[in-house]
């Protein structure tokens, strides 16, 4: 008995380890997608056709066959090709940080859809965990950083929305984790995603291919994170609670915005420096509430 607590507890800490390493390699990707000269839709699909040939050998390795997509999959391709879309125009259209973290209101929506539709009441100490975890962003948007912004308001209003269709993949990959693989499931959202983004950009009028060498390296990483990034999320998914995870990955916007003001000068003031505290703080509460209520 004593054994197998100890057991679960080290998987635990595992999982989210894992978590946490996802979450700090997709805080890359707002950086990757703004080095690319490829359209913003148009990079969402070089995201998902290059990262094809990893999850294709992994799912292989792993199970010994690519298999059928289950309708969960599919799903998580549809709102994972919209989460993409939304997001990549955020970018082009404000600045990282805001980008970043105004997309993160996942935790609040994952929350609430446990909540209402699957009566997981959560507790107290876990709410004040996402009032935190998700107020500290607020905070880094606050005082806004500096660079490039084309629209700020449209920006604002795409990486909102990009909220929910990331919160809707959230839950189907958590349900799909129940019976499939990672890489499996990874693998059927992202060929049923490619081909929706690569629709789009064209509709937009984008340039679907980078004019230099710089730009297609860009894509290139940007399927690398993906697969490192997501697939280390959704692998970590299988053996945590949902609403945690969906906290847990809000170390995301602190990344960005340290790389944001790294390579694009994007400045972070005092008030950005106290939400990513803030936002850690409320990361790790979430955890330890997590925990305590298990226990």
């Amino acid at each position: 008995m004593v054994d197998a607590a100890a057991s679960a507890e080290r998987t635990d800490w595992k999982a989210v380890g894992v978590l946490l390493f996802g979450a700090c390699v997709i805080g890359l990707s707002p950086i990757l997608v703004r080095l690319t000269d490829a359209g913003p839709a148009a990079a969402g699909f070089w995201r998902l056709a290059f990262a094809l040939p990893l999850l294709a050998l992994l799912t292989v390795r792993t199970t010994g066959r690519i298999g059928r997509p289950s309708r969960i999959s599919l799903l998580a391709g549809l709102f994972f090709a919209l989460d993409l879309a939304f997001w990549h125009y955020s970018i082009h259209y404000t600045s990282v940080t805001n980008a970043t973290v105004l997309s993160n209101l996942t935790p609040v929506v994952v929350t609430a859809f446990a909540w209402i539709f699957l009566k997981q009441r959560p507790a107290a100490l876990f709410l004040l965990a996402v009032a935190l975890a998700t107020g500290g962003p607020w905070l880094m948007a606050f005082e806004k950083g500096g660079g490039a912004l084309v629209n700020q308001p449209l920006g604002d209003g795409l990486a909102v929305l990009t909220a929910l269709w990331y919160a809707l993949y959230f839950l189907c990959m958590a349900e799909g984790r129940k019976t499939e693989g990672a890489s499996q499931l990874m693998l059927w959202a992202s060929i049923t995603g490619a081909p929706m983004i690569l629709i789009a950009a064209i509709a937009m009028g984008e340039p679907v291919f980078p004019s230099a060498a710089p730009g297609w390296a860009a894509l290139v990483g940007l399927g690398l994170m993906h697969v490192a990034g997501q697939g280390s999320i959704a692998w970590a998914m299988g053996r945590l609670p949902t609403s945690t995870a969906s906290v847990v990955v809000l170390v995301q916007p602190v990344v960005a915005a340290w790389l944001g003001y790294m390579l694009f000068a994007e400045p972070i003031g005092h008030i950005q420096a106290l939400g990513a505290v803030v936002t850690l703080g409320g990361v790790v509460l979430a955890q330890w509430a997590s925990r305590a209520r298990a226990s």
